[in-house]
């Protein structure tokens, strides 16, 4: 109900010049930046915690054969 509510107020008073403020985009950037820090902290601590990286540099290692196999459904006895 409230994201209802919310998002009616905010149709209805795009139509009033009276709401329509200018934005300087480095204010806008920043307050991105700001917002995304702020609700991606819980998260980027718990990669940190566990040492999770998103993206590989370097050559990858040549893996097991065995762990080859499984990745692809095979089962290896």
């Amino acid at each position: 109900y409230s994201i209802t509510k919310a998002f009616c107020i905010a149709f209805v008073m795009t139509f009033f010049s009276a709401f329509d403020v200018p934005v300087f985009w480095p204010i806008l950037l920043f307050y991105w930046v700001v917002l995304f820090t702020l609700t991606m902290r819980r998260q980027i601590a718990h990669m940190i915690k566990y040492k999770y990286v998103p993206f590989s540099f370097g050559k990858q290692l040549e893996q097991h054969e065995d762990v080859m196999a499984t990745e692809r459904g095979y089962f290896v006895v």
